[in-house]
């Protein structure tokens, strides 16, 4: 059975089950920062970018064959790229 989807929300939200899923797959390992939103970027930016064709089977095939090791180390390069700034909380402690 053939899909077609007008705008990227709608494949995401067709995928998003297996990306539940692989989440929860995840949070077993005890990887709990790792959220759906991360593995849709991941795959979109590192491994479908340059895909012609891609269908729904392979997606989601590239969703639960996703290496754990590659997702971390695209969350952590995406981690250098965020701007960090300092938080000293509450000034009464002072």
């Amino acid at each position: 059975m053939d899909f077609e989807f007008t705008n990227i929300n709608e494949l995401y939200n067709r995928v998003k089950p297996a990306l539940t899923t692989r989440k929860r797959e995840l949070l077993r390992q005890k990887i709990d920062y790792i959220k759906e939103e991360d593995i849709w970027n991941f795959l979109r930016e590192k491994k479908w970018i340059n895909s012609i064709g891609l269908d729904l089977n392979t997606m989601v095939n590239d969703i639960f064959d996703l290496d754990v090791m590659d997702i971390e180390n695209y969350m952590k390069s995406k981690m250098s790229e965020t701007e960090r700034k300092k938080y000293f909380g509450n000034d009464e402690i002072i």
